[in-house]
């Protein structure tokens, strides 16, 4: 049986991505709070917050169903870092503008955790993996930054921008994977599933000869 696929997050760009990458998947937004530990860097705030993420649906799926159908759940979060600052998305306006301008200029990296806990029952199964992006951006004036930020693109992402959008314009170059920049890197969450369905199906095979 082929697991169905969660995904535990309300992000637009990674619903997209994921069709985009020819995946059929139901969508249940995980309710655990994005506040960062004392002294955690962003790999592992990222890689936490994804787990915790996927953990928490999944434990709510299997309380709500009796059914124990193969599932995977995809948890992730996407953080930026420059001058060793970990940013999420902009609290308002004004920290938008101070992220954007912090970035102008220089080059900082993109970090997404991304998680996949799978099961057929209790306990789950998780694998947890990071990937690093690095990103240049253009200088940038105050007055850009303060149409772009009216624009209100920069409102729910982490960093302040998307590459993907208006703000593309001001990024010459990056090393990595562009996928992670809009928030999903696609080839890492590819090979975390294909090595979910292998185990799933050998634990299907091991039950099937026990029985």
């Amino acid at each position: 049986m082929t697991p169905k696929i969660v995904l535990a997050s309300g992000s637009p760009r990674r619903r997209e991505l994921l069709v985009q990458a020819g995946y059929r998947f139901e969508v249940q937004v995980s309710s655990v709070p994005e506040s960062r530990g004392p002294g955690e860097d962003a790999i592992r705030f990222a890689t936490r917050l994804a787990r915790e993420k996927a953990e928490e649906v999944f434990a709510r799926r299997q309380g709500a169903t009796e059914t124990l159908e193969p599932t995977m759940v995809l948890g992730a979060d996407t953080v930026v870092v420059c001058d060793s600052e970990v940013m999420g998305k902009p609290a308002d306006a004004a920290d938008a503008k101070r992220m954007l301008l912090l970035l102008s200029g220089r080059t900082h990296h993109v970090v997404t955790g991304v998680a996949v806990v799978w099961g057929s029952g209790s306990p789950p199964a998780v694998e947890v993996a990071a990937e690093v992006t690095q990103v240049s951006m253009q200088t940038l004036s105050p007055e850009e930054v303060s149409r772009y930020v009216a624009s209100g693109e920069p409102m729910d992402k982490a960093g302040a921008y998307a590459i993907q959008g208006y703000a593309g314009r001001w990024i010459p170059r990056i090393s990595g994977c562009y996928f992670n920049v809009v928030g999903l890197p696609l080839a890492l969450v590819a090979s975390l599933f294909e090595g979910a369905e292998c185990r799933l199906a050998s634990q299907a095979a091991a039950q099937t000869l026990a029985g």
